[in-house]
């Protein structure tokens, strides 16, 4: 008998890709799975059955902005957390409200972003939002000296556990990645804050949201 035909099967193998998983899978990544063509529609339809198997336990089958992937019930959160008790790091003012403008104005410059934060903003802040693979740029705007255009990527998504930036939470709720407020030279042009994001522990910042 061939898999295609065996859904209990497919099922099965779908399920198993997506717990061993370290990134989410589009569909189109789980169609590769298959030596026959399994069409898109019955994968979905397969998913949407495993997401309403785990439902009401510890872990989910979510779909996000980049594919499919189990995680763990935000609510079990604290629980997790008490295996790997360190805090996780906080970005520096000038690095969040440089996301926040690109995640809300986006496609946006350099130059939008430094005429709406009213400061300049120093290499080292896009260098950080780059390497943690949140920007990106997109293009060119047509303009003298024809600068980058700045939008967030996927992966900017997918840690937030978005599917799209219609799902953006309010801009209040990215206040809780920011370090408190004492870096109050942040409003002149020549702060010191733009030069405090905390670039080697990016790899280990939680999700805004869960």
């Amino acid at each position: 008998m061939s898999t295609i035909t065996d859904l209990k099967y497919l099922k099965i193998v779908l399920e198993t890709a997506l717990l061993t998983a370290q990134e989410p899978l589009s569909v189109s990544q789980l169609k590769k799975l298959f030596t026959e063509d399994v069409k898109a529609a019955l994968i979905n339809d397969i998913l949407e059955d495993i997401q309403g198997d785990w439902r009401g336990r510890g872990i989910e089958l979510v779909k996000l902005a980049s594919g499919w992937r189990f995680r763990a019930r935000a609510e079990f959160t604290p629980y997790l957390n008490r295996l790997n008790p360190e805090k996780p790091p906080r970005y520096s003012r000038a690095v969040m409200e440089t996301l926040a403008i690109i995640a809300y104005k986006q496609p946006v410059t350099r130059g939008d972003i430094e005429a709406i934060r009213g400061v300049s903003v120093s290499t080292n802040v896009m260098q950080t939002l780059l390497e943690r693979g949140w920007i990106e740029v997109i293009g060119h705007k047509d303009v003298p000296g024809r600068p980058g255009l700045y939008a967030t990527t996927r992966k900017f998504l997918d840690d937030l556990s978005f599917v799209s930036l219609n799902d953006l939470p309010p801009l209040a709720e990215l206040g809780s990645l920011v370090v408190p407020d004492v870096q109050t030279q942040d409003h002149s042009p020549d702060a010191g804050a733009d030069d405090l994001p905390l670039d080697d522990e990016a790899d280990n910042l939680e999700p805004v949201a869960e």
